[in-house]
């Protein structure tokens, strides 16, 4: 939702009533993850995607019969069932979204959700997606009943005091990890209970991409980074190069030494650091601070011969050789790239490699799934077994 984020907000302020489509669960291959979301708004101006381009004329008419009748709906749409082609769902996979109508009268909470968003202050969204017809949870949990998980507060509710408890505690877990899945619970949110479906999204702020040197190749890597969906920070002690007007305005420049930068620097599992200084009285320092934190990802840029000599320098300096072993090195993809921004596009394919699994081969030169399951865990929820009167395909 974050990159279709001000359109909605414009929406919202304006007092309009839109249609939000959010992928809530995947099974097999899927183009979008669970998260993914597609809105519909006045004049039918639509943003965003679900699935990248075979669902979205289904999808369409969905939100807008959803604002029209005020009701929230799910709909699964999957290769396996006869509908898929007319749909153009051809990829292998289903998808299942929720389709929800959102305005100040229907979702009072979702100003504060945006804004925090738009903010970068982490928050959870929990939505209802599903309760057995007739059961107890079906009187108190509504489909599309939403409640906004702050770290500390909460706006909305599920339906019983005690479903909002379970979801709340969960959600501020997941919150904390960054994870987006469904969870399962019953009408007053006893634990191990399959009656009331929740979808728990979170909203975290961006990963980080550190890079260190301020060279040529630094902007157009940051430049990416921030496409990408980074924040980005770029580091170098070197004040004639590290300077605001050498990179895109939405990227930080520090003026420090890189090794220090980074130790009064949190960094987390999904940060990024790449190492541009090439010059060992920078990078030396520096990588010494990177290897013992958990980031995700540590390239170094240089010659094979360069990073031989700085191996040798680490080791002397005491870095074992399993700290070592994590070094990319020599930074990024072999895809013959000359020109700053073709290194940058390859340094940016390893790093999408490393966050997602993927092997880095031609796709034409490789079988199975086009769309492999996320290997974090936080968004490969199957999709659930949806009632009949709240399923469409």
């Amino acid at each position: 939702m974050r990159e279709i984020l001000p359109a909605l907000r414009r929406w919202y302020g304006a007092g309009e009533t839109f249609g939000l489509a959010t992928v809530v669960g995947v099974t097999r291959s899927a183009p979008r993850a669970p998260g993914a979301a597609m809105a519909v708004g006045p004049d039918d101006e639509v943003v965003g995607s679900v699935s990248g381009g075979c669902v979205e004329g289904a999808v369409f008419e969905l939100a807008q019969e959803v604002v029209r009748t005020g009701r929230p709906q799910l709909a699964s749409f999957g290769y396996s069932d006869d509908d898929a082609f007319a749909v153009g769902l051809t990829c292998g996979g289903e998808i299942t979204l929720l389709v929800r109508p959102v305005s100040a009268a229907h979702d009072p909470a979702f100003g504060a959700v945006a804004a925090s968003v738009a903010g970068q202050t982490p928050v959870a969204l929990a939505t209802v997606l599903d309760a057995p017809e007739g059961s107890a949870a079906a009187a108190t949990a509504a489909i599309g009943a939403v409640r906004a998980v702050w770290p500390d507060r909460t706006e909305g509710s599920l339906g019983t005091e005690g479903l909002d408890a379970a979801v709340t505690a969960d959600a501020r877990g997941e919150l904390a990890q960054g994870v987006t899945a469904q969870r399962h619970y019953g009408p007053h949110g006893e634990r191990r209970m399959d009656q009331v479906t929740v979808f728990l999204q979170s909203f975290a702020p961006p990963p980080r991409l550190l890079v260190f040197g301020a060279i040529d190749f630094a902007a157009a890597v940051a430049d990416l980074g921030a496409f990408l969906g980074y924040r980005v920070t770029v580091c170098d002690a070197r004040p004639v190069f590290a300077t605001a007007r050498r990179f895109p305005p939405q990227v930080e420049v520090v003026v420090d030494w890189p090794h220090r930068f980074l130790a009064a620097t949190e960094v987390h599992r999904s940060t990024v650091i790449c190492v541009l200084t090439h010059d060992p009285k920078f990078d030396v320092p520096v990588l010494e601070v990177a290897l013992r934190t958990p980031a995700a990802y540590i390239g170094v840029m240089g010659s094979r011969r360069t990073h031989e000599d700085r191996l040798a320098r680490l080791r002397e300096a005491g870095v074992d050789e399993a700290s070592l072993a994590r070094l990319r090195a020599p930074i990024g993809l072999d895809l013959g790239a000359r020109t700053p921004e073709e290194v940058a596009v390859s340094i940016a394919a390893e790093i999408v490699s490393t966050r997602w699994g993927g092997t880095g081969a031609a796709l034409s030169a490789i079988t199975g799934a086009v769309h492999g399951p996320d290997p974090q865990g936080a968004s490969g929820a199957s999709a659930p077994a949806i009632s009949p009167a709240h399923t469409r395909s």
